[in-house]
């Protein structure tokens, strides 16, 4: 696949977690041609990496205030977004709803043959839920999310939550937990996608040792707490 155009798209939810979207996008396209030939590599192993190719997605075209850092400025909308493999969703607000168009949207991606995955990040899962592409799925989510979710009665029965991994990986759905997880969620699709010699000077580049599924430090978090 490392020689090959992939076109991935990034959902701008409102309020979305800034590192969601930062980490594990920065971190993909550190493996890309262009990235790799910024750095001065040689062009036998620039050719190695992946074209990545990146669209940002909302309702419209006006910006998406994330949790910090300036706006950012949607490239297309639900209606005029291109053909894309993947898609990854920062996590916003866990409460709120999908904005309108938002998920038919995420169900036609889902339905369609040519494409490949859909990456949630965080929070990201939980709105995602809304839309019912994750019903059977086992999923991850930040877990101070999810304890305050179940405790509250308002996790969606219909996804098996995971409450003791950093990722987890179930047919087209890659979900990460919390915020920082994104960024291995986004290790472990390189691990598996990308030429290795480019894994491991993205690794380097990164100054990043990635961390596994599991065990997991953090599922302390949801000591005790129901999930099903």
């Amino acid at each position: 696949m490392s020689s090959q155009t992939l076109h991935f798209g990034v959902l701008l939810l409102p309020g979305y977690q800034w590192l969601d979207s930062a980490g594990a996008v920065d971190y993909l396209n550190n493996h890309s041609q262009a990235y790799m030939r910024f750095c001065g590599l040689s062009d036998d192993i620039v050719a190695k990496g992946p074209i990545l190719e990146w669209y940002y997605i909302s309702s419209d075209f006006n910006p998406i205030q994330p949790t910090s850092g300036p706006p950012q400025h949607p490239t297309h909308t639900y209606a005029d977004c291109p053909e894309i493999d993947y898609l990854i969703v920062p996590g916003p607000d866990p409460a709120l709803p999908l904005p309108e168009g938002c998920p038919a949207f995420l169900q036609s991606l889902m339905a369609k043959d040519t494409f490949k995955a859909l990456l949630t990040v965080c929070t990201g899962s939980l709105p995602v839920a809304q839309s019912g592409i994750l019903d059977g799925l086992h999923v991850c989510s930040n877990k101070f999310a999810l304890k305050a979710m179940a405790g509250a009665g308002m996790l969606n029965k219909k996804v098996h939550w995971v409450g003791d991994r950093r990722w987890n990986v179930d047919g087209k759905v890659w979900s990460a937990a919390g915020i920082t997880s994104g960024i291995d969620l986004a290790a472990e699709f390189a691990r598996v996608h990308f030429d290795p010699l480019v894994v491991a000077i993205a690794k380097d580049v990164s100054e990043y040792e990635p961390k596994p599924s599991h065990p997991d430090s953090f599922a302390r978090i949801l000591d005790g707490v129901s999930l099903v």
